[in-house]
């Protein structure tokens, strides 16, 4: 009879191979509250304050690999480990938050942090990093780059750097790790008088648990909201960002709408080094494919250097000089004040074309514009049921 339950204990304490976030619940179901150790967290705010994720682990496993057991998992056989990580130190694990050295406090008067990520198993083939709080010092107001506080993750045979810095809670990033071993989390800080916060989830993923091929973010559900990094009332859309947001197309779905979260939520100018363009105009048009103002519009869409992209219907739509305005034409390409043409209210964009992607293009800044109209993109999505 031990020697059965020996066993169960080991098969289980194995099968921990981390799966997407939000499809991740590790045994957070079986602790229970007045079991969580809460004496690092009693000053959390409450929108901090909640019982973590972990790994279930026997109890001299846990302390050994330098986790902290909150509450029983496997019918009290084991703990669930939480295992945390802050500047300096190597992430060895396959769930481990990643936080500044005062968490839950703010941190002031620090230069630099970094960290180091090593991908535990072959199979392992991206690393998810979940930004639940991030707040770094804001780009440069008018250019979008990152000068002053910069997070960048890098590796040796990786394709490009991601580089962030401002707001960005509640986002995540897929890295791909297929052939390297490990990453390096780089932070620059500046010596501003700046209080920063951050609590980044790393989840190291298998193949079939991963993104689609091309995807720095994967959501998943029939119905979500997808932003710009750094989306915030204050913010800023970052400069030099190119990747692609997809979504998992669900089972009896065939389109999908965007709508934009309130009115101010699609404001990215051209970044075009052209003054002669009205960037108004990239919301506007009568459509009749006659007048002089449509046909500007047409060249201001053309001149949109920074752009959002969304998949059209037909391949036969996507031509030059066919971009927004003309009547059965494809919304290809965005940029401007708004993501419709004006008086088309509520803003809403229905495509069929799969898979569900949006291409986020964002280019060096040609010239300084007002943040106000560089806010960025925000959008509701929801998926439609096939007829």
């Amino acid at each position: 009879m031990k020697v059965s339950v020996l066993l169960v204990c080991l098969i289980w304490f194995k099968v921990n191979f981390s799966v997407p976030v939000e499809d991740l619940d590790i045994f957070a179901e079986e602790v229970v509250q007045n079991e969580v150790e809460k004496g690092n967290f009693s000053n959390m705010p409450d929108n901090i304050r909640r019982i973590p994720r972990g790994i279930c682990m026997n109890t001299y496993e846990c302390r050994i690999e330098g986790g902290k057991s909150y509450g029983f998992c496997a019918l009290g056989f084991g703990v669930c480990c939480v295992f945390r990580a802050t500047c300096k130190q190597e992430v060895i694990n396959n769930l481990t938050y990643f936080v500044n050295p005062d968490f839950p406090d703010l941190t002031r008067g620090m230069s630099s942090c970094s960290l180091k990520v090593k991908k535990i198993e072959s199979e392992v083939s991206q690393i998810r990093f979940d930004f639940i709080h991030f707040n770094l010092g804001q780009p440069n107001r008018k250019t979008g780059i990152c000068e002053e506080d910069v997070f960048k993750i890098t590796g040796e045979n990786t394709t490009k750097d991601l580089i962030i810095c401002g707001m960005n809670s509640g986002q995540h990033v897929y890295v791909d790790v297929e052939n390297i071993d490990e990453l390096n989390v780089e932070m620059t800080l500046s010596k501003k008088a700046v209080s920063r916060i951050w609590e980044i989830i790393i989840t190291q993923v298998s193949f079939s648990e991963g993104s689609p091929p091309g995807c720095l973010q994967y959501f998943t559900g029939r119905y979500g909201t997808v932003q710009t990094m750094n989306f915030a009332d204050n913010g800023r859309h970052l400069a030099n960002q190119d990747y692609n947001i997809c979504i998992r197309q669900e089972e009896n779905m065939c389109s999908i709408t965007y709508e934009p979260c309130h009115e101010n939520a699609f404001r990215i100018s051209p970044n075009s080094e052209d003054t002669t363009i009205n960037t108004n105009l990239l919301a506007e048009g009568s459509g009749d494919g006659e007048s002089d103002d449509l046909r500007e519009s047409f060249r201001a869409i053309e001149m949109c250097n920074d752009r959002i992209i969304l998949p059209c219907d037909t391949e036969e739509l996507i031509m030059p000089g066919m971009f927004n305005l003309a009547p059965g034409s494809c919304n290809l390409i965005h940029c401007g004040l708004s993501l419709c043409p004006s008086g088309n209210d509520p803003c809403k964009i229905e495509s069929s074309a799969t898979p569900f992607n949006i291409g986020v293009h964002f280019g060096n800044s040609a010239k300084p514009v007002s943040p106000e109209d560089n806010l960025g993109m925000c959008l509701n999505y929801e998926q439609i049921p096939c007829e």
